[in-house]
């Protein structure tokens, strides 16, 4: 039988603008559905994770002085839903492409894209504008781009699911997804709702059909590879869209 409770669904709150994340989670899923996590201990008692805008350099150092690194990486190995925004999605990806903005942070390997930090310019080059989102019907999504990374490579098994005119500003790769904009800065739940309903439930789903016809504690690992691995293919994909 299916797990009934509500998903428990982690706020990554080392730096950035996680209070932003947990009032976007708690209206898209329900007040209470979120939990900042700070360390290790927190990952097992979370069925999602949203690392958040911020500085990713920051928050990479942070991840490991907290200890967080390892764990993490293995979590999102083992299926771990993921959702990263802006710096998020840097932190998320398999590469970045050199910037000029000084030295970049390693990343969690996660996302089979390279993404170049900062792309769209510097704090007063912000800018906000109409997203196309796969699978949300009209009016176009809200984006809020600040300091934005550009996505400027996508490879299988990554999928484009956000668009701004041609550009792809959000990508997803089974369980994980990355987005170049803030949705929490939106005032428009329809994103994190649309994630809850795709990716978290059918994980809990899985999980507690797993854990009962095994008769042990459901695993996120469901065989084969894993959302956070990609193949060993080498079919690449220009960033804008066809």
């Amino acid at each position: 039988m299916a797990d009934r409770r509500g998903p428990r669904i982690g706020v990554l709150a080392l730096q950035g603008d996680f209070p932003e994340h947990r009032a976007a989670v708690d209206a898209a899923a329900g007040s209470g559905s979120a939990r900042f996590v700070r360390s290790p201990k927190d990952l097992g008692a979370i069925d999602a994770l949203l690392l958040p805008g911020g500085e990713s350099t920051a928050i990479a150092s942070l991840l490991s002085r907290s200890g967080l690194w390892d764990p993490l990486r293995e979590h999102l190995s083992q299926g771990l839903p993921a959702l990263g925004t802006c710096a998020g999605l840097i932190l998320l990806a398999k590469e970045i492409e050199a910037s000029e903005f000084g030295r970049d942070p390693p990343t969690l390997g996660a996302l089979n894209v390279t993404v170049r930090r900062n792309d769209y310019g510097r704090q007063v080059e912000s800018f906000e504008g109409p997203v196309e989102i796969e699978g949300l019907d009209d009016p176009p999504f809200h984006g809020v781009f600040i300091r934005a990374p550009r996505i400027v490579d996508i490879r299988t098994p990554a999928d484009p699911i956000a668009r701004r005119g041609e550009e792809i500003v959000g990508v997803r790769q089974g369980r994980v997804w990355g987005l170049t904009f803030h949705p929490e800065l939106s005032g428009d739940p329809r994103l994190l709702r649309m994630f809850v309903s795709q990716v978290v439930q059918p994980s809990l789903r899985s999980q507690a059909e797993r854990g009962s016809a095994e008769g042990s504690p459901p695993r996120r690992r469901e065989g084969g590879r894993s959302a956070a691995e990609a193949p060993g293919r080498n079919r690449t994909r220009s960033a804008r869209a066809r």
